[in-house]
C-alpha cells in the first residue's frame, strides 16, 4: 500500500494504443481477417513500442504498404505524425508467402474437420515462421523502433495481412 509522497512507478511509456492498417485494398478472406483482428486485439492489450528519438508515447501506428515498400507511420495521440519509417519488403517476402501457405493449410484443415495432430502440426509451423518474421522485424527496425518479441510477432501477422492484400 502506497500512501502520500510514495513513490509510485509510472507506466511504461512506448506502448501503442491504436493501429490504423492501410485500407485501399480487396478485403481479407473471413479466416485471414479474424487472424488480422487477433493480432490487433493482442497487439493492444499488451505490447512494447519505442521509436528512437520521440517524445515519450503512448503512440498510434498506420501501418501500410505504399509504393512496394512497408511503412511504419509513428503518430502521436492526436494523430499527428512524428515520422515514418520504411523498409524494403524483399527481406520478408519468402515468411510472408510461407506464412500464407501454412495459414491456408491450417483454413482447409479446420474445414475439412482434419485430424488434430495434423492441425497441431500447422500450427506449429505457423509458430515457426511468426517467430522467424518477429527476429527479422526486430532486426530491420533496430535502431530506429525498439519492440519485443511479442510486439514484433503480432506486427508480423498485420504485414502479412497487408501483404495479401495488394
Amino acid at each position: 500500500m502506497t500512501g502520500p509522497g510514495d513513490a509510485q512507478e509510472a507506466p511504461e511509456p512506448g506502448y501503442l494504443i491504436r493501429i490504423e492498417l492501410g485500407n485501399d485494398a480487396p478485403p481479407l478472406s473471413p479466416y485471414a481477417e479474424a487472424d488480422r483482428q487477433q493480432a490487433v486485439t493482442d497487439l493492444l492489450a499488451g505490447n512494447r513500442f519505442v521509436p528512437r528519438d520521440l517524445p515519450p508515447g503512448p503512440y498510434v501506428l498506420h501501418l501500410c504498404i505504399r509504393d512496394g515498400r512497408l511503412a511504419f507511420e509513428v503518430h502521436d495521440t492526436n494523430d499527428a505524425m512524428l515520422r515514418a519509417i520504411i523498409l524494403a519488403l524483399g527481406p520478408f517476402r519468402r515468411l510472408i508467402k510461407d506464412y500464407h501457405m501454412v495459414v491456408e493449410s491450417h483454413e482447409q484443415a479446420v474445414s475439412e474437420g482434419a485430424q488434430e495432430a495434423r492441425i497441431q502440426a500447422i500450427d506449429m509451423g505457423r509458430r515457426g515462421l511468426h517467430n522467424e518474421g518477429a527476429e527479422l522485424l526486430i532486426q530491420r527496425l533496430e535502431g530506429r523502433i525498439e519492440v519485443d518479441f511479442e510486439t514484433a510477432r503480432r506486427l508480423f501477422t498485420l504485414v502479412c495481412a497487408l501483404h495479401q492484400r495488394i
